[in-house]
């Protein structure tokens, strides 16, 4: 059992990074990790902050150095890629703006010195959203990214000593090319797991890279890995981080839904184990930190450190443990639980506990519904917004067409005549005769009945909402932020639901049927 412990004030002393993505922390050994670059509130940095283990001190040192340019070190930028050769911090390109770019630096962390090096050999093209990996302590794998025109699928061997750079051309079987992935070495191979493809999809595809080790003299090539186990969803800006006999994945950002799609975050955490050669999702004792991705997690023997991330709308800047059972910080938590973080059950970005964070929250009566519900606040936005019948003008208009009548805002009756029918309408429907533009106003309409009648009891108590859901199964579109999150198989469901919800049938009303 692994516990997420946020990170006290008794933790560290030093001043802590600012809020970022898109940064890079790379592990200096076992001494410390060096944060740099990232964005925030649409500014690019190219800061340095150094987390020194021994001392659990967070610093930020004066660097020195000489660019090409003359500046101390590398421009403001993030999504670029950091590996660490012994005590030297390698950086290559990342994005500053709408700007890719392709300069090649390495930081002396010894001395705390810059140097932007000058390459030859095959040179990468200018690029963000790449990864990299250290193979043993001179060299350095990097593949794909995304150049601002399209997806890349190259592959590059970098020579720390001699600073050539070989593009490596492997036959067969190759991924397809994307960005925001991750490149990981684990002994003689490489992987690399998700990312965005061309044509913009997210993919959740493992692939093995041979023939990186010059001593095994092995041809390069690729292989596809199809595990067995609870595999990750598909996702991009997630991280994998080595820990041991297993690769431990966190966070990353998906998309979901089927008329158009939304976007997912994550807070996951899913092991990929390399004795038993299959994906298990870690046994988690407590409530994750926010969904997010484009973050870092570094491993610091046996626990994680997770740093900042973009869930959408909020950059952050929290610090997070991961520590299994035994650790004594682990024994922080479990002896003194925090008492005002609210249960949930999502893994995904529709997260709770990110959502009580921001105090974004409805009354009481509609908290306690979603919590009866089993569902979550979106993460990226703010909580399901009610709408009443005469505010919701798709609604109405939609009801007027089966009136034949125009209803203005200061005609109440011909108002509640117009709800009657259309909702009349809707109670003898099948899902195949209503075309999509009436799912909108049926979805609001629905999540309107649910929230009304749970309001209009002004009761909290948990037994009086069971048993009007008559099971948390039950309802479960309420939390829909639009119709776009429907998908083609939900609509029968939700067109069920929306029937036991209706008022009793007012039989002395007209009725009428769209044209």
């Amino acid at each position: 059992m692994h516990y997420w412990v946020r990170a006290s004030a008794s933790d560290f002393s030093g001043t802590i990074p600012q809020p970022r993505s898109g940064h890079t922390a790379v592990p200096i050994g076992k001494s410390k990790i060096v944060v740099f670059g990232g964005l925030h509130d649409k500014k690019f940095l190219n800061d340095i902050a150094v987390y020194d283990i021994e001392n659990k001190l967070w610093f930020q040192p004066e660097c020195t150095g000489n660019g090409s340019d003359g500046q101390v070190g590398p421009s403001p930028r993030a999504f670029h890629v950091g590996v660490a050769i012994d005590c030297h911090m390698f950086i290559f390109g990342g994005r500053s703006g709408n700007r890719r770019l392709g300069d090649f630096w390495v930081l002396d962390t010894d001395i705390w010195q810059w140097s932007e090096l000058t390459s030859f050999g095959d040179l990468p093209s200018s690029r963000d959203f790449s990864a990299a990996s250290a193979i043993g302590n001179q060299k350095i794998v990097m593949y794909g990214g995304w150049d601002g025109k399209k997806w890349l699928s190259d592959l590059y061997i970098l020579d720390t000593i001699s600073l050539e750079w070989t593009e490596l051309s492997v036959t067969g079987s190759v991924p397809s090319p994307r960005c925001g992935h991750t490149a990981t070495m684990v002994e003689k191979r490489l992987l690399v797991f998700g990312g965005r493809g061309g044509g913009g999809p997210i993919m959740s595809d493992l692939w093995a890279l041979k023939g990186l080790i010059e001593e095994e003299n092995e041809t390069p090539g690729w292989t596809q890995l199809k595990l067995p186990g609870q595999a990750p969803s598909p996702r991009c800006g997630h991280t994998v981080t080595s820990g041991g006999h297993y690769l431990l994945l966190f966070g990353g950002h998906g998309t979901g839904g089927w008329l158009s799609r939304y976007d997912i975050y994550y807070n996951d955490c899913i092991v990929l184990d390399r004795l038993s050669a299959q994906w298990k999702r870690l046994p988690i004792g407590n409530e994750p930190p926010a969904a997010r991705a484009y973050h870092s997690l570094t491993n610091i023997g046996s626990r994680y450190l997770l740093f900042g991330g973009f869930d959408g709308k909020l950059t952050y800047g929290d610090i997070w443990w991961l520590v299994p059972e035994g650790d004594s910080i682990a024994k922080r938590f479990i002896e003194s639980p925090p008492k005002d973080v609210p249960g949930s059950k999502g893994m995904a970005a529709e997260n709770i506990q990110s959502a009580f964070k921001e105090g974004r929250r409805e009354n009481d009566a509609i908290t306690e519904l979603q919590r009866t519900l089993g569902i979550s606040v979106s993460l990226s936005g703010p909580v399901l917004q009610i709408l009443d019948e005469s505010e919701d003008k798709e609604f109405i208009e939609l009801g007027s067409r089966l009136t034949g009548e125009r209803v203005s805002s200061d005609e109440q009756g011909l108002i509640n005549q117009t709800i009657e029918i259309l909702r009349d309408h809707w109670r003898t429907s099948t899902p195949s005769s209503i075309p999509l533009k009436e799912l909108g106003p049926l979805l609001r309409d629905y999540q309107r009945l649910i929230s009304r009648h749970h309001l209009a009891n002004s009761r909290s108590d948990i037994q009086y909402i069971d048993s009007w859901l008559s099971g948390k199964e039950a309802y479960k579109f309420y939390h829909l932020k639009n119709v776009s999150q429907l998908r083609i198989d939900d609509i029968l469901k939700l067109l069920a639901e929306y029937k036991k919800i209706l008022p009793e049938r007012n039989t002395s009303g007209p009725r009428a049927g769209l044209e």
